[in-house]
């Protein structure tokens, strides 16, 4: 007979402790339906709100919209008596004036594009040093200061493993550009395959200006070398005087610990940000709990998107995010009405809740970081978070597959409390039994998921966190993300999962037990 952990006899004591269902929670865990949801969506997502970006009339709306519902279901205003937590950013809009290489101009947002804020510069060199993958054998004996370096932005592959190709930085090569970064150089070069195609399809979302907090929170101005992200296309343009392509140094690279070496090139890059501040709020309704008030479990989700689209010949002008994130909106507002009428009913959760619309996460999880810098309830007390981020459409893995309208990807339960992740089974299977894929469930993923929503800035500070996610689909930052493909029944059966694992945390006798390290 197999041994068996006092993990595994303390995860089967909570999924015994839950397996009945509770006819209280199943009575509100009711009200949440497809109908009342199609309600809120149409008009959160609809042309009115222009997409509901960051800074502009159409996210003002919205968090209005959603104050005016918290205000209605009787939810308390808990910033000095406002629904709104003001977010102070400020608009960073980066010019690139120059990028040319050998005479040939760059084009931005076609061949390349450039993340984070840095100070106006000028570079004019004639030469550039090509550094493979950056490994300390490559290039610690080659001086780059005041050098352009094109870079490998890819794992180096290794024998026996499956190196991540993606555009993603992956904690190892972010520690590499750091190592870079540290040799001083004048600007470095990202290559990667997967460039072309994400600019062609995200562009608005990865060349429009960048938001950052301001103030105390602000982070300083990047001094460092600047990071530019360019196509293949690019990097040969830039090392055709070799005589070779971008892809034979890459493969000389990978077979071998090529020394860094220097190629002639002209290459002229010039850039410029201009600042302004951006008007922008977290929507926070607040219902009080009783014996256990102290403590506090959030649900959250972002109401911004992506706004407008650019391309001035297109047909349809709004990104109107009904799935990302208009989907997670209008669940937090069906699981607050469940609560909200539990609470007028006698039934009112043990411990507080907190309803939490971020603002500016498609900016850099912008809102949620703002609030976890400055908690409206303190951290410590924050027993776990359980964000919503695009439950209303069926994710491209699971289009045609059985159970295609009844699953859900969930991220990070047990990463930081196995608790948690038995607490959020158990709601499964004793009321709504959704396939619970947890695929993306893995800090390593090359996707990147569980660094890439709200959730992440409660997980970074200790607080346990659930993400409910159903993937990306075609309609994914597109026009095409419409009220009409939302599956109204599989967003409200969702939201119902989120209900129930919410009533099981506000209600037990004790918070999760956090037993895992926050990543990094």
């Amino acid at each position: 007979m197999k041994k068996i952990s006092l993990w595994a006899l303390s995860s089967a004591f909570v999924l015994n402790a839950c397996a009945q269902q509770n006819p209280t929670a199943l009575k509100y865990g009711a009200l949440i339906t497809a109908d009342d949801a199609r309600k809120h969506l149409s008009i959160l997502a609809s042309d009115a709100f222009e997409g509901r970006e960051t800074g502009t009339p159409g996210a003002e709306k919205a968090a209005n919209y959603i104050a005016a519902e918290f205000k209605k279901l009787g939810l308390q205003a808990p910033v000095n008596g406002s629904y709104f937590l003001n977010v102070p950013l400020t608009q960073n809009a980066l010019k690139t004036t120059t990028f040319t290489i050998n005479g040939k101009t760059a084009e931005y947002g076609k061949d390349y594009y450039l993340s984070g804020t840095y100070s106006d510069n000028n570079i004019n060199v004639n030469e550039f040093v090509f550094v493979g993958y950056g490994t300390d054998a490559e290039v610690s004996a080659t001086d780059l200061s005041g050098k352009i370096l094109l870079w490998i932005n890819e794992d180096k592959p290794e024998a026996s493993t499956t190196p991540n190709t993606s555009y993603r930085l992956t904690k190892k090569r972010t520690k590499t550009i750091e190592y870079l970064r540290s040799k001083n150089p004048a600007a470095i070069l990202a290559a990667n395959p997967g460039i072309a195609a994400a600019l062609s399809r995200f562009g608005k979302s990865v060349t429009s200006p960048r938001l950052t907090i301001k103030g105390a929170a602000a982070k300083p101005v990047n001094t460092n070398a600047p990071l530019f992200n360019i196509t293949i296309a690019l990097a040969d343009d830039l090392v055709k005087p070799s005589g070779k392509t971008y892809d034979e140094l890459k493969t000389a690279s990978a077979a071998a610990t090529t020394p860094a070496s220097s190629i002639k090139s002209a290459v002229t890059i010039s850039y410029t940000t201009a600042k302004s501040d951006v008007k922008a709020v977290d929507v926070l309704g607040y219902m009080p709990g009783t014996d256990l008030k102290d403590e506090v479990l959030v649900i959250s989700a972002h109401y911004d998107h992506i706004g407008l689209n650019p391309d001035a010949t297109a047909k349809d002008k709004v990104n109107n995010g009904a799935d990302d994130d208009g989907s997670g909106t209008t669940g937090i507002l069906e699981i607050a009405r469940a609560f909200a009428q539990a609470k007028n009913d006698g039934h009112g959760p043990r411990r507080s809740i907190l309803f939490l619309g971020n603002v500016g996460e498609e900016k850099g999880l912008l809102g949620s970081e703002y609030y976890s810098e400055h908690p409206v309830f303190p951290l410590a007390n924050t027993i776990t978070d359980l964000n919503i981020d695009m439950i209303g459409r069926v994710g491209d893995e699971y289009i045609g597959k059985p159970d295609s309208a009844n699953y859900v990807y969930a991220i990070g339960s047990a990463m930081l409390s196995k608790e948690l992740h038995e607490i959020g089974e158990q709601a499964n299977n004793t009321y709504t039994k959704l396939n619970l894929d947890y695929k993306y469930d893995d800090p390593d993923d090359p996707n990147r998921f569980y660094y890439r929503s709200d959730h992440y800035n409660f997980a970074k500070h200790g607080v346990p966190i659930i993400f409910y996610f159903n993937g990306v689909h075609a309609d994914y930052h597109q026009p095409g993300d419409e009220v009409s493909k939302i599956n109204f029944p599989l967003l409200a059966k969702r939201a119902q999962l989120v209900f129930y694992t919410g009533w099981e945390l506000a209600n037990r006798d004790k918070r999760p037990l956090v037993d895992g390290k926050a990543s990094e």
